[in-house]
């Protein structure tokens, strides 16, 4: 690819948010992946202290060319990173966003910490050991809470309601989820029932 920051410039602040973040989940998602690929491991976790740095800064001020350059970066990193695999955020969000038409990018952060919190017993040392490189002070929590607080400066719906989903395809999307090609990269297995619980505590914004 040949990556012009110059030519992101116009995009609004929600697009620079929603593709920001699937630069984050692409990243993050490798990264918790149990397949060894310890080169892409490697590219995930500064993708994502670009996207820490960089992000807000181009949400607040799209001409930044600094941060729109790091960002694609981080977007092409992140595209690098995930040959080592996905997980159970783009599980539940293709789903989504193939029946609602969702922005693709939002849909994923919007499903983020749920899935954190989902998969938190077989990635906490991981996260931990990527708390410390971003520098956040703590270990897991740490981690979420960042999450949590980048989606909330970005403008991100904290639930599925934010995105005017309800319940009513759960069913639907529960059967779609662990079909999908990256529900096999998830470090925790994804069942159809774990899917559902899964939908039901991002509508309720349950964590």
């Amino acid at each position: 690819t040949i990556c012009d920051p110059e030519l992101t410039v116009g995009m609004p602040p929600h697009v620079t948010a929603g593709t920001g973040l699937d630069a984050l989940a692409h990243c993050l998602e490798a990264y918790c992946s149990p397949f060894f690929h310890p080169m892409a491991e490697g590219i995930a976790v500064e993708g994502m202290r670009l996207v820490k740095e960089y992000l807000p800064r181009a949400y607040r001020d799209g001409s930044d060319l600094e941060a729109r350059a790091h960002m694609m970066s981080a977007a092409a990193m992140g595209a690098t990173a995930f040959q080592k695999g996905l997980g159970a955020v783009h599980a539940l969000s293709h789903p989504v966003g193939a029946l609602y038409d969702t922005h693709h990018g939002l849909t994923n952060a919007v499903f983020i910490p749920y899935v954190l919190v989902h998969n938190r017993d077989a990635i906490e040392p991981k996260i931990e050991r990527l708390a410390a490189y971003l520098g956040l002070p703590g270990r897991f929590d740490a981690f979420l809470e960042w999450a949590l607080a980048m989606r909330s400066e970005l403008a991100v719906p904290h639930t599925l309601a934010g995105l005017n989903i309800g319940p009513e395809r759960f069913d639907q999307m529960s059967a779609m989820a662990p079909e999908d090609p990256t529900a096999g990269g998830n470090p925790v297995p994804i069942t159809r029932d774990g899917a559902r619980r899964l939908y039901e505590t991002a509508l309720a914004g349950r964590l």
